[in-house]
């Protein structure tokens, strides 16, 4: 089989299996962490910021290793 043929036979990946658009999703988690950290307002927000920071990263860190 050729590559050609290969590759047409292979189906699209998921969204949530892309490389691009899993690493964009991880960067706006971490950016809302940290906005959740540093506002002055409301206490839950900031009870969660960590945990939401930490969520961000380690997503970063798996879906970095996704194929593009």
């Amino acid at each position: 089989m050729s590559r050609k043929t290969q590759d047409m036979s292979r189906k699209p990946r998921s969204f949530f299996l892309r490389r691009g658009p899993m690493e964009n999703l991880a960067v706006v988690v971490i950016g809302l962490g940290f906005l959740m950290m540093f506002q002055p307002f409301a206490l839950v927000l900031y009870t969660w910021s960590f945990l939401t920071l930490l969520a961000g990263t380690v997503m970063f860190i798996i879906v970095s290793k996704f194929p593009e």
